[in-house]
């Protein structure tokens, strides 16, 4: 998979749309960069960009950004509720796919010291990029904002990272470095801008500082008064949502404003949220009201509904998820991705992939849809409603495998070509060839570790097959059975793919241990079907 890294600059406009479009139109024209996002705010007078692409190509498409902005912003005569220190006033750099913290490190130098020398700007790194522990964050670094540049550049301990220690009038100051996902998350309330800066002060990590800490870890907060929309909020920066969930801040300030007897009228996420925040906080409401949702797109709705992130204009999935953006933009060349026509004039095309490997994946996950299906077609019905809790157990684990399972067609076709690649290195001289070697073994033991995880998968799913041909509904008969064939299949599949990529692989333990595995999970399938099949055989 490709190398990609997102990239959030903050920009101090957000009323002039032409300037707003102008810098969006500078990332755009970027080769490699896919603008995902852009998030004008009025009365913070701030837009948030999001966009995505290689490391090379954000870091470029960052500093036609900032290009842009310097002859457009003039920070003398910004005005707004959002706490800045320039015209880009910050610009984060995150691992998105297959991408290491270190690599967007790396970017976060490389866009502060050409943003310096292009511009002749004070430049100051933070988060991860940062180096010393004063300025890790952000809120420290822009301390006294804008307003307390001029004096604080002549201090030698606020020296820039990168440029000049000169106060530019027009431009002010701009932060970069590297972090984790950050949610802008505003909780609205129908309070004034006072009340809702008390709640942040409880819930924030810093508190109201001295010694008062706030409740909730990797939490920024303040509160402010939307005067486009007539209604406060409190304003939050989830810094870590695995520390702190969404939810949590959502029900830690419901909490609060119903003790000072305030309303709260929904919420809302500026810019945009991983998909994993949004299920998390599915799943926080799923156990606490004791729902059964299988599907995302209704865990997405169940999350836009609770926390009404719908409350200040549309919350459109598909252009909020993070990973919904990036998969539209990569969805061309994807197996998993075709139509059912264009998988099998693929399979049948003159070339070695895909081949029995992603067909198997295939398969198998057609396997597990039937048996999610089976699973259906008897929960909620009155005549079995008996078997509600029993299939609200076994439906979710075919549910969950036929996504993983889909995975598996193009990381078989993956596999594949890494070690078609890895043939095809020169091999000149010594070096060239040891390094083509060890290139074809890694690419083989990939190429075994692919389908042996199918079977894995696969088999992890006889146990509910078994429990769910005993009690799926009747009029489904055929339908458990060809799931059981299905996913049968799948593991012989699986196990003819280990074995013919095993016998080119020079490491004996590996071979040894893999062969041995393969073999008992194609005897377990073997078993399982054939139990499956007479207990099917014996239901009336």
């Amino acid at each position: 998979m490709a190398k990609l890294v997102e990239c959030v600059p903050n920009f101090s406009e957000g009323r002039n749309k032409e300037v707003i479009k102008a810098i969006a139109d500078a990332v755009s024209v970027t080769e490699g960069c896919s603008v995902l996002d852009v998030d004008p705010g009025a009365s913070t007078n701030r837009t948030v960009y999001t966009f995505v692409g290689s490391p090379q190509a954000v870091v470029e498409g960052a500093l036609n950004a900032a290009r842009a902005a310097f002859t457009l912003i003039d920070m003398t005569k910004h005005k707004g509720e959002h706490p800045r220190s320039g015209a880009m006033d910050v610009c984060p750099f995150i691992p998105v796919q297959n991408t290491s913290m270190e690599e967007c490190v790396m970017c976060a130098n490389e866009f502060g010291r050409r943003l310096a020398e292009l511009l002749h700007v004070p430049v100051y790194l933070y988060g991860e990029a940062a180096r010393s522990e004063s300025r890790r964050s952000l809120p420290s670094v822009r301390a006294g904002e804008y307003e307390a540049l001029p004096e604080k550049l002549k201090k030698a301990e606020w020296a820039p990272d990168f440029g000049p220690a000169t106060f530019v009038p027009s431009w002010g100051a701009t932060v970069t470095g590297a972090r984790k996902f950050l949610i802008a998350f505003n909780v609205n309330l129908l309070s004034t801008k006072e009340q809702a800066h008390r709640i942040a002060l409880d819930i924030r990590e810093q508190g109201r500082g001295k010694g008062q800490a706030g409740l909730l870890k990797k939490v920024q907060g303040m509160g402010w008064y939307l005067d486009e929309e007539n209604l406060a909020q409190v304003s939050t920066n989830i810094l870590d949502f695995e520390v702190t969930p969404l939810h949590t801040v959502y029900e830690e300030v419901c909490r609060d404003a119903r003790e000072l007897s305030l309303p709260v009228v929904g919420s809302q996420i500026v810019g945009l949220i991983p998909l994993k925040a949004m299920l998390d906080c599915a799943e926080f409401y799923i156990q606490k009201e004791k729902l059964f949702i299988l599907e995302e797109e209704h865990k997405v709705r169940l999350v836009i509904s609770k926390l009404g992130l719908d409350s200040l204009g549309p919350f459109v999935p598909k252009e909020r998820i993070i990973e919904y953006m990036v998969e539209a933009n990569q969805v061309e060349g994807q197996l998993a991705s075709l139509s059912l026509r264009q998988f099998v004039q693929s399979v049948g095309a003159r070339t070695p992939a895909p081949g029995g490997g992603s067909v198997s994946a295939a398969i198998a996950a057609m396997g597990a849809a039937l048996g999610c299906m089976v699973g259906q077609m008897t929960y909620g019905k009155k005549q079995f409603e008996a078997l509600d809790g029993v299939m609200r157990r076994l439906i979710p684990p075919f549910h969950q495998a036929m996504k993983e399972l889909l995975l598996i067609v193009d990381a078989d076709s993956t596999a594949f070509n890494s070690y078609m690649a890895a043939m095809k290195l020169p091999k000149s001289t010594s070096e060239e060839i040891q390094r083509r070697d060890e290139a074809m073994q890694d690419g083989l033991k990939e190429a075994v570790s692919v389908p042996m995880s199918l079977a894995e998968r696969v088999t992890a799913l006889w146990p509910a097959l078994k429990e769910l041909v005993m009690y799926g509904n009747l009029a489904c008969r055929s339908d458990v059975q060809v799931a059981a064939k299905a996913l049968e299949t799948a593991v012989f599949g699986a196990y003819y793919n280990v074995i013919i990529n095993l016998k080119d692989i020079t490491d004996q333990t590996f071979r040894s241990i893999m062969e041995e595995r393969a073999s008992v999970l194609l005897k377990q399938a073997t078993e399982s079907v054939n139990e499956v099949l007479e207990a099917i055989n014996k239901r009336h």
